[in-house]
C-alpha cells in the first residue's frame, strides 16, 4: 500500500449559528521558507469526521465485515475513487481526487489530537487550543503561531503587527488570542453594497490605511461579500454555504496585500444516524471548497497549504441507526500547490478487534500536531522551539513531520 511510515507520536463558546471564519492578516511573511509568499488555511470540521468512510481502507481484509451496510467498494454503484492499492476516496470528492492525481493533495489517515475521550466540546477545545488537555486557555494555536512568526526588517513597525478579522457569530478558538482579532457580526451579511462597520474601518484607517482600503474595495466590489452571504446561501453546515465561505476567504487571501492565514469552521459532521446520506452532502461541500480555493487564489495557489482537521473520529462499527458514534482515529486532508501530494500518509494500525482502540475505534498512530508543525516550519519558516514551547505546549516529543511541503 502507498503509505509513509510515521512515528506515533479555553473553550470556544459555540453559538447556535456556529463560527464562520476568521482572517489573520500579515502583509508578507518576510522570512517564509524558500522566500515564497505562502498562504496557510485551516478548516475545522465540527462534529467528528468518519475517516473510515471519507477515505475507506478497502484493502484491509477486516474492513468490509466491520463496516457492513455502509462499507464502500471501488466497483458498482457509487463506487469509491481509488487512491492506491489499499485506500480509496469517497465518491463525493472528485475535486480532491483531481488534486491528489496532480500531486497537490494528500491524506493523513489514522490521525488524531492528543484527546482520547468522547466529548465534542472538550475535543474541539484540544483541537483548537493546541494543549494536550481541555480547559487550559482562551487562545488557539494558530493565533499563538502568528505571534511567534519572524517579522521582516523591511516591514514597517505598524504593518509588522499581527492583525485579524473575525467574520461571523464567533471567531474559532484556534485563531483567538493576543494577536488582535476584530469581530464583525452584523445580524445579516448583505452582498455587494454594505459598508464596513464604522468601528472596524476607523481602527484600520488609523493603524493600516492600506488594509482598510483593501477591505472596503473587496466588499464594495463584491469580491468578499459574494462569499459571505451565508444566511441566504445555507450557512457553515450546508454545501453551498461551505463553498461560498471558502470562495469569499480565498478572494481576500489572493490580494497582494491581503491576509496570508485563514481559519474556517464547517458544522454538522456528527453522523450518529443515517450517515450515508448526511456524509454525502457534507463531503460535497468540503470538496467544492477545495475547488473554490484553487480557483480564487489563482497564482497564489502554488504557495498554499490547506489543512482540514476534526476533533476526533468515529466508531469502527456501525450503530443501530446506520450511523457511527464518537471515536478516536480519523482522517486529515491536505491540499494546495505547496503540498507534496499524491499519497496517503499512514502508519496503518489495522481493524482487527485486538487492533481497535477500546475494541471499538480506529487507533490513532499519527499526531495531528506533527502535521501542523511540519507545515509551519517548512512553509512559514516557524521555529520548532517556539512551536513546542508556545504553540503546542508540552509537545517537545512530537517532531515536525518532514516532506509535507514541496
Amino acid at each position: 500500500m502507498t503509505c509513509e511510515l510515521m512515528t506515533p507520536t479555553r473553550r470556544a463558546v459555540l453559538g447556535a449559528s456556529g463560527a464562520l471564519f476568521a482572517w489573520a492578516f500579515i502583509p508578507r511573511f518576510a522570512h517564509a521558507a524558500g522566500g515564497r509568499d505562502p498562504r496557510f488555511i485551516t478548516i475545522i470540521l465540527r462534529g467528528a469526521l468518519d475517516g473510515l468512510t471519507a477515505v475507506p481502507p478497502v484493502g484491509d481484509p477486516d474492513y468490509q465485515m466491520l463496516r457492513q451496510s455502509i462499507a464502500m467498494t471501488t466497483s458498482g454503484p457509487n463506487a469509491a475513487l481509488t487512491l492506491d492499492s489499499f485506500f480509496a476516496l469517497h465518491p463525493s470528492m472528485p475535486n480532491f481526487n483531481r488534486l491528489y492525481r496532480a500531486g497537490q493533495a494528500a491524506v493523513v489517515h489514522a490521525s488524531a489530537t492528543p484527546y482520547r475521550d468522547r466529548s465534542h466540546f472538550d475535543g474541539q477545545d484540544v483541537l483548537e487550543s493546541g494543549y494536550e488537555t481541555p480547559g487550559r486557555v482562551e487562545s488557539g494555536w494558530l493565533n499563538r503561531m502568528l505571534e511567534g512568526l519572524p517579522k521582516g526588517d523591511k516591514v514597517s513597525p505598524a504593518a509588522s503587527q499581527i492583525r485579524g478579522l473575525s467574520v461571523g457569530a464567533n471567531a474559532p478558538l484556534v485563531i483567538r488570542g493576543k494577536a488582535p482579532v476584530l469581530g464583525w457580526s452584523p445580524s445579516n451579511l448583505q452582498p455587494v453594497s454594505d459598508d464596513l462597520p464604522p468601528r472596524l474601518m476607523d481602527l484600520y484607517n488609523h493603524t493600516d490605511p492600506l488594509f482598510a482600503k483593501i477591505l472596503a474595495e473587496g466588499i464594495s466590489t463584491g469580491k468578499i461579500a459574494a462569499g459571505l452571504d451565508v444566511k441566504a446561501r445555507g450557512g457553515p453546515g450546508d454545501p453551498t454555504g461551505m463553498e461560498q465561505m471558502a470562495r469569499g476567504a480565498a478572494r481576500l487571501l489572493a490580494q497582494d496585500d491581503g491576509p496570508r492565514v485563514a481559519a474556517l469552521a464547517f458544522e454538522g459532521w456528527d453522523t450518529h444516524a443515517g450517515e450515508v446520506d448526511r456524509l454525502n452532502k457534507l463531503l460535497v461541500g468540503l470538496d467544492n471548497s477545495f475547488a473554490a480555493f484553487q480557483q480564487e487564489l489563482g497564482s497564489a495557489w502554488k504557495d498554499t497549504a490547506i489543512l482540514v482537521a476534526t476533533e476526533f473520529g468515529r466508531t469502527a462499527q456501525v450503530n443501530g441507526t446506520q450511523g457511527t458514534d464518537h471515536g478516536t482515529g480519523t482522517t486529515a486532508f491536505l491540499a494546495g500547490g505547496a503540498i507534496r501530494g499524491g499519497r496517503v500518509i499512514a502508519d496503518w494500525p489495522g481493524l482487527k478487534p485486538a487492533q481497535l482502540r477500546d475494541g471499538r475505534d480506529l487507533a490513532a498512530t499519527t499526531d495531528l500536531r506533527a502535521v501542523v508543525k511540519g507545515i509551519a516550519v517548512d512553509l512559514l519558516g516557524a521555529s520548532s522551539v517556539v512551536l513546542a514551547r508556545d504553540v503546542f505546549p508540552g509537545s517537545d516529543h512530537v517532531m515536525p513531520m518532514k516532506g509535507l511541503i514541496v
